[in-house]
């Protein structure tokens, strides 16, 4: 899961603080990927701010097994705006939305900000991994994330995906404005059922923060394989996926 762009004042200050000592001192961000020395095994020594990939507790991806029933309420989501924009950023295709589109749970309402893709998928079901999945990173007032993921099985072309990549990045740094069909509405990406697993977990990239609230969808939704041949193509034929992290003594809830 990519991080929005979104933080708020505490975030900022502190970000803005390592920014002035980054360039005080001539450091610059670390370099990570999925391949080689900057992969996900790797992640946690790039960097002392990239520790908690190799040390925290309630990592994600994970294998979701053992769930526990705990009759969850219903998600409500309020998808108004639409994708605006499509950005190849070496690490995944992310589509800008439009502000407007929000979830609630528990009470508290949470902006969507971006979504995003992985190929395979990042999060597995009993143990199955699919072709793809899609990160939809939302954020409350205080700055606290909640990511829901969208699985992707193989079968018929998705429309929605298909209207996207009319418009896709095809190289690193490469950005696309949507307009007309291709700029879509995100809750056309999201299964007709809505039913759901819930987990306490991370980022799936660097620095790897916890604390973001994961809505994993129960039921995939289709796509191609000439979709899913189509994004690993923008990404240089390389998968974009971190593996699964260990549960620890986490409870997936149904």
């Amino acid at each position: 899961m990519e991080r929005p762009i979104f933080m708020n004042k505490a975030m900022l200050t502190t970000v803005l603080a390592l920014l002035v000592l980054a360039s005080a001192s001539g450091a610059q961000a670390a370099s990570w990927g999925y391949q080689g020395d900057i992969g996900p095994a790797s992640w946690h020594g790039l960097s002392p701010e990239y520790e908690r990939c190799g040390n925290g507790r309630n990592q994600s991806p994970v294998d979701l097994q053992g769930m526990v029933d705990a009759a969850l309420e219903p998600v409500a989501f309020d998808y108004a705006g639409r994708a605006h924009s499509l950005v190849n950023n070496g690490h995944t295709v992310k589509a800008k939305v439009a502000s407007g589109g929000s979830l609630s749970v528990d009470d508290r309402n949470y902006e969507l900000k971006q979504f995003h893709f992985h190929a395979p998928s990042e999060n597995r079901i009993r143990g199955k991994s699919f072709p793809m999945e899609a990160h939809f990173v939302h954020a409350d007032a205080d700055g606290n994330l909640a990511v829901v993921a969208v699985l992707f099985r193989e079968g018929e072309e998705n429309d929605a995906l298909d209207d996207l990549w009319e418009e896709i990045p095809e190289g690193e740094g490469e950005s696309r404005e949507l307009a007309g069909s291709s700029a879509v509405m995100p809750a056309d990406l999201l299964p007709s059922q809505q039913t759901y697993y819930r987990y306490n977990g991370s980022l799936t990239t660097p620095p790897c923060s916890e604390g973001v609230l994961w809505l994993v969808m129960e039921e995939p939704v289709t796509v191609s394989a000439d979709q899913v041949e189509a994004f690993r193509d923008a990404m240089d034929g390389h998968a974009n996926n971190r593996p699964v992290q260990p549960l620890n003594a986490r409870a997936i809830l149904k």
